[in-house]
């Protein structure tokens, strides 16, 4: 997934994450932190366009897009980066995720959004800077709460709409102007199963790369109220004990933490 090689501008060596559409480049049977013998120099010649990320282990690194018609190399594969989670080091895993996020908003920048024009990377920060107006734009995070509700020794589990496989988590929502998160959770619980909650507190949070969000996890308690889905975003939720629980979001997510925090507490 990490790429060790010479195309570093100023660096004796750097690494490189190589990506194509929304798939990442890694080995079929596992997946290493560094690649020393891919030939990034043929692969160099896909490469549509690239970000500077970071340094890591003293070296700096670069995220890559590569070209619709690139050819994995024999034995690797361009894999789903949903696929990964909890399957590699976090460390990993996040730094993959940012790479994503900066490609992500290199895509949906090349325009100046006050006046039109083409816009340039800004070379003393990450940022788009506009040389016709001077307008300068940052990489954009979407916060979203995500909460565990809890009555008693149940948790409120919820089957989502835009979910791709069929599993129940804990309820999410993006945090709009003006908000506070807590104003968030205790509007997004209203607006999705009709409940009130109480007691709220700050669980932890995670980047989260689909396409540019950071999750803000959270507990509560049920206070009132009967479950009424909204049928949009919710098609089917319930109160749910620890040694009865449906399918759940794999291990790494903070959905699964939440539900992993209330089976152990």
């Amino acid at each position: 997934m990490l790429f060790e090689n010479e195309l570093g501008d100023g660096d004796a060596t750097a690494n490189w994450l190589l990506i194509k559409g929304n798939k990442i480049l890694v080995f079929i049977d596992k997946v290493q932190f560094t690649l020393p013998e891919i030939n990034i120099y043929k692969l160099s010649k896909k490469m549509a366009k690239s970000q500077y990320l970071d340094r890591v282990d003293g070296r700096s690194c670069y995220v890559a897009e590569l070209t619709a018609d690139t050819v994995a190399p024999e034995g690797m594969l361009f894999y789903d980066l949903r696929g990964l989670l909890g399957q590699i080091p976090d460390d990993l895993f996040f730094l993959a995720g940012k790479a994503f996020q900066i490609l992500h908003w290199d895509h949906t920048h090349k325009y100046c959004s006050q006046c039109g024009a083409q816009t340039e990377n800004k070379i003393d920060e990450r940022a788009k800077l506009c040389p016709s107006c001077g307008f300068v734009n940052y990489p954009r995070i979407s916060p979203a709460i995500i909460v565990a509700i809890t009555k008693g020794r149940e948790i409120l589990l919820a089957k989502g709409s835009s979910f791709q496989t069929n599993f129940y988590s804990v309820l999410a929502g993006f945090v709009e102007p003006g908000e506070t998160f807590e104003e968030c959770v205790q509007r997004e619980v209203e607006e999705e199963v009709g409940l009130k909650v109480k007691n709220i507190k700050y669980f932890g949070s995670q980047p989260w790369p689909f396409p540019d969000s950071i999750m803000v996890g959270f507990t509560s308690e049920y206070e009132s109220g009967d479950i009424i889905m909204d049928k949009k975003e919710i098609l089917d939720a319930g109160w749910f004990s620890a040694d009865q629980l449906p399918k759940v979001p794999g291990i790494g997510s903070i959905a699964r933490h939440l539900i992993d925090w209330f089976v152990q507490s």
